[in-house]
């Protein structure tokens, strides 16, 4: 073996399942690999968990996306399509571990176990991020491209430093593989031994640019190679592969072999944002050829030609991803309360005069307001 080989990707995306959910057959190269690498295809109840995170995770996706055109949410990126990069790394993590997650994994975060109202937030336009990244290991969605790339590799270099057995897992898009925090985030990781993974998921476009534009690399996953760092590519829309890929790098990093990035092909079946237009920089005929890739109709498929779900299983995930849904949505549609004071709240460890100044400013601004509104009524009510 050269120096390099235990680094390099397999020659083809790791797979187990074909899109009909029928089992895959790798090439001799890449079957040598992923037995090398201890990549076996989960068990039943494991592949039951992610095909239920599945349902329910597309199920608030869609509520997520209508509350948009409500007007409840300012902005919502979907991640249909995308829902074995959402859920099954999620559910290969443990109590310790860290998750930094991007804009666009809302998903990821509900299969966390993070309240969906709590998730949607940020998204709905509040300040903050909504949820307690502590008590949640969670860090909040991240908007700039690849920031939280650096901020995963210090997570886990603290992690390692403080002798927990934690990983933290970085999700990432393939246009944050174009920014320089991706690159210093490898790099880092890789010279301090951090125990972060790294998941790529190669949707194919950074908003509108494509792949093509974007790198010359045979795939993303080589990126890792040139920092020392061990380097996987894996069928996005393969559940089971997802989910095996992600266990093995978890294991790696908790052993202290260091970081792991992973490539995950995969597909974007809608537009950017709910702000964005599709139509102008991809074809309908692409779309619909990853339709027939749907990653939770290829799991579904094969766990009921295993014989382990059957219908009457899938009615009751389907009723119980709607009551998910149903809650979600009468909750989102009550009227945040809103105090404009806590706009000063947590802008500096110790608020600067001028910031005090503000804040005195709208509050006596708020107190006219409420004077205004009712100190006439008061006062002649006084008079009587």
């Amino acid at each position: 073996m050269s120096d390099i080989a235990h680094l390099l990707p397999c020659a083809e995306p790791v797979r187990f399942l074909a899109p009909d959910g029928t089992p895959a057959e790798p090439t001799a190269e890449t079957a040598a690999t992923m037995e090398a690498r201890g990549y076996v295809i989960p068990d039943d109840e494991d592949l039951l968990a992610v095909w239920r995170g599945m349902v329910v995770g597309r199920r608030f996706d869609a509520q997520a996306t209508a509350l948009t055109k409500q007007g409840r949410l300012a902005v919502y990126p979907s991640s249909r399509g995308q829902d074995a990069c959402q859920v099954a790394p999620v559910l290969g993590l443990g109590a310790d571990d860290w998750m930094f997650p991007t804009y666009r994994d809302s998903m990821a975060l509900v299969t966390r176990g993070i309240d969906p109202v709590e998730v949607l937030t940020l998204l709905r336009g509040d300040w903050h991020c909504g949820y307690d990244p502590v008590s949640t290991r969670t860090a909040p969605q991240c908007t700039p491209l690849a920031t939280q790339a650096v901020h995963a590799a210090g997570a886990a270099d603290g992690l390692r430093r403080k002798g927990v057995e934690g990983v933290a897992l970085c999700l990432i898009g393939d246009g944050a593989t174009s920014e320089g925090d991706f690159h210093e985030g490898l790099n880092f990781a890789a010279v301090f031994n951090a125990p972060v993974v790294y998941l790529v998921q190669n949707n194919k476009y950074a908003i509108s640019v494509p792949l093509a534009r974007q790198t010359k690399a045979p795939a993303l996953a080589y990126k890792g190679v040139g920092y020392g760092v061990r380097s996987e590519q894996v069928d996005g829309n393969d559940p089971a592969a997802v989910l095996a890929v992600m266990r093995a790098a978890y294991r790696h990093a908790r052993e202290g072999k260091g970081p792991v990035l992973v490539e995950a092909h995969t597909y974007r079946m809608e537009a950017h944002t709910n702000a964005d237009d599709a139509t102008r920089y991809r074809t309908p005929d692409e779309v619909d050829g990853w339709t027939g890739q749907d990653p939770l109709v290829r799991l579904q498929a094969y766990l009921v030609g295993r014989g382990v779900l059957d219908d009457a299983r899938i009615e009751e995930v389907r009723a119980e991803a709607e009551a998910f849904a149903a809650d979600l949505r009468t909750r989102m549609n009550a009227e945040p309360q809103v105090d404009p004071m806590h706009l000063f709240d947590h802008v500096y460890a110790e608020p600067t005069p001028q910031l005090r100044e503000q804040r005195e400013m709208v509050r006596a601004e708020i107190a006219g307001s409420a004077h205004a509104a009712h100190g006439p009524a008061e006062e002649k009510e006084g008079a009587r």
